[in-house]
């Protein structure tokens, strides 16, 4: 029995081998390669077993998109952005940053419409650009993901801590002295909660709903609280002093806004529940462009009201809102928010945890990862393998990583795969539908990226003013132009974005602003981990495609007396 097995494994070793040594070839086969929508929607999702049951209607998902921002942004960023780099002006960072996020949602809408399946923006840009880009900005969503979750699941262990009226947030964590800085406070309670939440979604996508609807519910409430008592209890002089609204300057606020684009984080779960939904084409535009509407306001309005009640000077960087009320002397209001920010943190953790999975279930069907992870649970309807291996790497993440180790890595993988988007649905529009030639559409994204870099980069200077009206300006001529010389046809759509070009054109221009105001060691932490996704592609990924799918495709073939014919099959 040993013996057999050791040629098992030396038979194993020798076929894996044999695959690297085939990589160039393999790679050139399968980087470019794209999937119809079609293909999508009934081959690759066949793959998963049982089907994702339909269940969702639209109120839910405005509800998990609102339920998904909402903890997330007020509560982890505002505070630190408001006192290091925005100051009174935080608001304003939240209104530039939901306008990027809201021309990035319509992009989705569009995508999610045409391609209602769980994969998100994997699954769109591995149908517009292949599927090397579509992996990477995959594994860059679950990055995203796991990173935010994480430091999300710490910040509940925070608030917890007001809600019960302790001031230290690091009391109920355990600090080993052997650990590194930032790493060296274990958090059980955020452990727990991420637990909890992946064997509630392990057993059913609308119960977990229902829960989040009633969280959700009571978050409004509770927000609602603290913008009227905030702004009956503060005063309007707070937004001037000591050093007025913008203390850092128009820089201060952009790089503000760059940061917290962490909170918008959420909304694209919603079009990860395409598989799910009752009428995709009417539901999700409502879900998606509803619920950033609605927290865009909700964030403008927390902001403020925090903002009026302390000088930014003062607000505390953790559990920002509790603090703010019991330096007004309303130590139970400070309980109450606590309690409160826990329940929000909770339902946007349930959210973003739904999302995580059918990312990686997706991503499990095109065998870019092992195909254990697609199987859907014929009982329960949900994606049980991958609910919880990322539920495990979260609560490991949580366990150990501080918060601002990881933000900003966070913001840097959201604006990359949103940019990607947008780009990918004008390709999509004038290329593949409309059948025009791909170079005019190429040239025209080139330049938009590029003058959008040079842009920015005057901007970094400061002293090359001349560069801002040049580079805006040669966007501004160049995307009219190709508007009027690269025509839009092809079909109707059941649902587009409006103003086309214009709309992705700007998106693409944030995007790239936005991330050019992050630190230098978030692009040194982005590229280590690109290096490490792209090495798991060669070593892996393409290797698993191209068995499943060239090599499937010969032995389909070989097994029909006529080639033709299923050659015929295959490409329809």
């Amino acid at each position: 029995m040993a013996t057999i097995q050791s040629k098992d494994n030396k038979t194993i070793f020798f076929n894996y081998f044999k695959s690297l040594s085939q990589t160039p070839h393999r790679l050139r086969k399968r980087m470019l390669a794209t999937w119809t929508p079609d293909q999508e929607l009934n081959q690759v999702r066949l793959r998963s077993g049982a089907d994702m049951k339909r269940k969702l209607k639209w109120y839910d998902l405005v509800a998990l998109g609102v339920g998904g921002m909402l903890g997330v942004g007020v509560f982890v960023t505002t505070g630190p952005v408001a006192r290091n780099h925005s100051g009174p002006s935080v608001f304003i960072s939240y209104i530039i940053a939901g306008i990027s996020a809201l021309l990035s949602s319509l992009c989705y809408t569009e995508f999610s419409v045409q391609i209602p399946v769980a994969g998100g923006a994997f699954s769109y840009l591995r149908v517009t650009f292949g599927e090397f880009v579509g992996y990477f900005a995959g594994a860059n969503i679950l990055m995203e993901y796991v990173l935010s979750n994480a430091a999300v699941a710490r910040s509940f262990t925070e608030y917890l801590c007001s809600a019960f009226g302790i001031s230290d947030p690091n009391s109920w964590r355990v600090e080993v002295p052997g650990l590194l800085q930032g790493y060296n406070k274990l958090d059980f309670s955020a452990v727990a909660l991420v637990l909890i939440l992946t064997f509630c979604l392990c057993h059913s996508t609308k119960e977990s709903s229902i829960l989040n609807l009633i969280m959700t519910a009571f978050h409004i409430v509770f927000f609602g609280f603290i913008i009227i008592m905030g702004f009956c209890n503060g005063s309007v002089e707070n937004l001037v002093k000591p050093t007025g609204l913008t203390p850092n300057g128009i820089r201060g606020v952009l790089d503000g806004a760059a940061i917290v684009y962490f909170s918008y984080i959420g909304y694209d779960s919603v079009s990860t529940l395409a598989e799910e939904i009752q009428n995709p084409p009417v539901t999700l535009p409502v879900g998606i462009i509803g619920s950033v509407f609605i927290v865009s306001g909700l964030y403008c309005l927390m902001a403020l009201a925090l903002c009026v009640m302390v000088p930014y000077n003062q607000i505390a960087e953790k559990a920002s809102y509790s603090m703010a009320f019991q330096r007004i002397g309303w130590k139970w209001a400070g309980n109450i928010v606590g309690a409160g920010a826990s329940l929000g943190i909770v339902a946007s953790l349930l959210v973003a945890m739904l999302g995580q999975a059918r990312y990686l279930c997706v991503i499990g069907r095109a065998r870019l990862v092992p195909s254990w992870l697609s199987k859907v649970h014929p009982s329960t309807g949900t994606p049980l393998n991958a609910t919880l291996f990322l539920g495990l790497c979260t609560a490991s993440i949580a366990l150990f990583t501080d918060l601002d180790i990881v933000i900003e890595i966070i913001s840097i993988g959201t604006l990359l795969v949103f940019y990607l988007v947008a780009n990918a649905l004008i390709y999509r529009k004038y290329v593949l539908t409309s059948k025009n030639p791909p170079f005019p559409t190429l040239s025209f994204l080139f330049l938009i990226t590029s003058c959008a870099i040079g842009f920015s980069i005057s901007w970094k200077l400061e002293q090359q003013w001349w560069g801002l009206p040049l580079f805006g300006g040669i966007i501004m001529v160049v995307t009219a132009f190709f508007q009027y010389t690269v025509p839009c046809l092809g079909p109707p759509s059941e649902w587009s974005v409006p103003f086309m070009p214009w709309t992705a054109a700007v998106s693409i221009f944030l995007n790239v602003f936005l991330m050019t105001t992050l630190k230098m060691l978030s692009f040194q932490r982005f590229a280590i981990w690109g290096l490490l996704i792209t090495l798991f592609y060669v070593l892996y990924g393409v290797h698993s495609t191209f068995e499943a799918e060239e090599m499937g495709m010969e032995m389909a073939v070989n097994e029909v007396p006529n080639p033709s014919i299923q050659l015929t099959k295959l490409e329809v």
